[in-house]
């Protein structure tokens, strides 16, 4: 997974991604012989999930927003930055606490993720299942609040 994934710190998350969804579908497995290849297709494709959502990602950081009062940007450019920066505000504002400070500290300020668990007294464990889980808590809410505008429009 680390040469799928490219750095350790991801191939650790795919890999507790996969073990998690190959244990939640065992039953699916016809032959225990090919399990090992089975986990691997499965890590594989959490992978290649995991690396579309990061080519997302400055969508989903606010420090990637284009500074406002900067002359380079015109008009257009700014409007649809400040409406990203409020919708990125609200759903983070949405965020339960715990999920939320992890976030800021992984995502945002690019903390690395064993010092994000230190400085909030959790295992690095815990730290990226909070992370996960933040991510996708913004990812529902930022999709559905696009929608809902695109579908306004």
């Amino acid at each position: 997974m680390l040469r799928v994934c490219g750095n350790r710190e991801d191939a650790e998350d795919v890999l507790i991604d996969a073990l998690t969804r190959a244990w939640r579908n065992l039953d699916q497995l016809q032959d225990s012989a090919v399990f090992r290849a089975w986990l691997a297709q499965i890590a594989r494709r959490v992978c290649w999930n995991l690396k579309s959502r990061e080519a997302l990602r400055p969508i989903l950081q606010l420090s990637a927003v284009p500074d406002l009062a900067s002359g380079d940007a015109g008009i257009d450019e700014k409007l649809d930055a400040a409406r990203m920066k409020e919708i990125l505000r609200g759903a983070l504002a949405e965020l339960p606490d715990s999920y939320r400070k992890v976030y800021e500290m992984r995502d945002l300020d690019e903390l690395p993720g064993d010092e994000v668990a230190r400085r909030l007294e959790i295992t690095v464990a815990s730290m990226k299942s909070r992370l996960h889980r933040a991510r996708t808590l913004l990812r529902t809410q930022l999709d559905a609040e696009l929608s809902s505008r695109e579908r306004s429009k």
